[in-house]
């Protein structure tokens, strides 16, 4: 989303507080508000409960209670996916150890995200005292240790001399970097005024990184001379076109040259897919139908922010060539089997090399004489069970700019990639990291900063029960995300990779449980499906009479119902992990 690329670079008004100034617990409160933070992911502990007092007296800061750290984590991973940086604030080791999966996650995603943990009181630090919540043994600094590889800046507040330096060099190394942060907060602390505190934080000014112009145009003099020689080139979005807030640059190329445009699969979402020259998803193998011929046979590409994983390459089998390829990274520019171009930002060359090409829309014209639309599923006969591709035929007729999609790991991965995304719809899924369970704290923190959005999030059953409990802090937070949960008995995705007895799961009576958990608190509405005409009765019933609640749509599925997409990608990855090692 646009939010996302305007982090640290407007300046909004000053925040001031009704509340006591002049201590760490406001000036960290009000620093969240003034960087575009609304609402805080927490669980309660005793080191960080006076912290959160703090957090709650500010009037533009909404704390929300998850029911475990992992969700609050994922929470703030969604949270800053639509809002261009998230939050959450747990309790020493006990939960800064269980939130640590989730801040690993957002790392991978290149997300900013404040981890805030209630540490020890200031005096037990440098002592031989054993604290409760850690392993037991005198030293404090374990779970520091853990989140350095994780974070990119972590800060100890155990004195207020230094807090504020500590605080506000953290949170703005989270926005320059676009990486998660480590806070620990001494528990004693949060209340007691310091001059530095003294005033409101001033906005701060994230200077721009700007290229090293001679760098910049020497990359496009190489890059423009490489292209305009070819014949049928094409132009490949990736992943981190988010980080480098090249979204716009990246279609101000498209329009320049008229080359059509595909997306991997872990950027879609940040590539317009109204565009007149989109053409699909570039996975190898498991492709669009088509794109992956156009791709593959073109004589020059652009990969703009790609990221090429054992996963995005489907085991390694992409059939790209390096000498035909211009790798765009957020900061380098590499040109084929030439030359490389440092301290080259992807904006600054996306857009300047705009002006530089030739317009060449020849294989967009192969694409468009190959070209054959897809197929339509099958309607079901009547009783007939439902089909997975049904299912995913009714929720594009559901997609507009007003909604959002989260998918979850696994076989929804694939089916949610063949969805063709008007303007404005959001898209989230966690490709790089890949952790089952994301999308339920992903959909809660999304919805909860994306409230002009209905968020449809499609969840298996496996996933599912990873992170069930957090349905309800949605309920909570009065939201109106519509879950498809997608019950066919099992990991379905590591079935296609490696089948086995642990890929079956225990089968739950699932909305019976989100029954439970609603309890009749808040705007809930659950329903089974298992035909096409019950699931078209619930979805007119989702967007009509139960448009104002969460509804949670549970669908009956055949254990082997999958995309074929995942069918072939898995037999790949399972060959990618299975080779046996190098002769030594």
């Amino acid at each position: 989303m646009d939010t996302a690329n305007n982090v640290g670079s407007v300046s909004p008004a000053p925040v001031h507080s009704a509340c006591s100034s002049g201590t760490l617990g406001r000036h960290l409160a009000r620093r969240l508000v003034e960087i575009g933070v609304r609402d805080v992911f927490s669980v309660p502990g005793d080191f960080n409960l006076a912290l959160l007092d703090h957090l709650i007296a500010e009037p533009n800061l909404n704390v929300v209670g998850c029911c475990n750290e992992l969700n609050a984590g994922y929470a703030a991973d969604g949270y800053a996916r639509a809002k261009g940086v998230g939050a959450c604030v747990v309790t020493f080791t006990v939960g800064g150890l269980s939130v640590i999966n989730a801040i690993a996650g957002a790392y991978s995603e290149n997300l900013p995200v404040i981890c805030i943990v209630g540490g020890p009181n200031s005096n037990d630090y440098g002592t031989n005292r054993i604290l409760h919540h850690t392993i037991g043994l005198p030293d404090f600094s374990q779970e520091l240790r853990c989140f350095q590889t994780v974070t990119c800046n972590q800060a100890v507040v155990n004195n207020l001399d230094d807090a504020h330096e500590l605080i506000d060099t953290a949170i703005s190394t989270a926005l320059k970097e676009s990486k998660p942060v480590y806070i620990s907060i001494g528990c004693n602390l949060p209340g007691i005024p310091h001059p530095t505190f003294g005033r409101d934080p001033v906005p701060f000014f994230l200077a721009p990184k700007i290229s090293n112009q001679l760098g910049l145009e020497a990359a496009v003099e190489a890059a423009a001379e490489f292209l305009n020689k070819a014949v049928k080139p094409v132009l490949v979005g990736g992943p981190k076109l988010r980080v480098a807030k090249a979204q716009k640059a990246f279609v101000e190329l498209a329009d320049a040259s008229e080359y059509p445009i595909a997306v991997m699969p872990s950027g879609k979402g940040l590539v317009p897919e109204h565009h007149p020259r989109f053409i699909g998803t570039y996975w190898g193998a498991v492709s669009t139908s088509f794109v992956g011929e156009i791709v593959e046979s073109a004589d020059a590409y652009v990969f703009a922010g790609p990221i090429f994983n054992d996963y995005s390459s489907v085991g390694y089998s992409l059939l790209i060539k390096k000498e035909k390829a211009i790798i765009v990274d957020p900061n380098r520019v590499t040109i084929a089997n030439g030359p490389s171009f440092g301290w080259v930002f992807m904006a600054d060359f996306l857009s300047a090399l705009a002006k530089r090409l030739k317009k060449n829309c020849t294989a967009h014209e192969n694409y468009r004489r190959i070209y054959v639309p897809s197929g339509i599923p099958l309607k079901c006969e009547k009783d007939e069970p439902l089909r997975v591709n049904v299912l995913f035929k009714h929720i594009q007729e559901m997609l507009s700019g007003d909604s959002a999609v989260i998918a979850e790991t696994g076989d929804s991965w694939f089916n949610c990639q063949k969805l063709r995304l008007p303007e404005n719809c959001g898209y989230e899924f966690q490709m790089q990291y890949g952790s089952i369970g994301w999308s339920v704290g992903a959909t809660l923190g999304y919805a909860q900063a994306a409230k002009d959005k209905r968020v449809i999030a499609c969840i298996g059953d496996g996933s599912f029960q990873v992170t069930a409990q957090d349905i309800s802090t949605m309920i909570r937070c009065g939201q109106r995300t519509i879950i498809f949960l997608i019950n066919n008995g099992g990991y379905t995705i590591e079935v296609e990779i490696h089948d086995g007895p642990y890929n079956v799961i225990k089968n739950w009576d699932y909305t019976a449980l989100v029954d439970a958990i609603h309890n009749g608190e808040g705007k809930c509405w659950t329903v089974k499906v298992r035909t096409e005409d019950e699931l078209t009765e619930a979805i007119a019933t989702a967007t009509g009479a139960q448009k104002d609640s969460l509804c949670f749509i549970e669908v009956f599925a055949h254990k082997d119902d999958t995309s074929k997409e995942l069918l072939e990608w898995g037999s790949r990855v399972s060959a990618a992990n299975g080779r046996p090692p190098n002769p030594q």
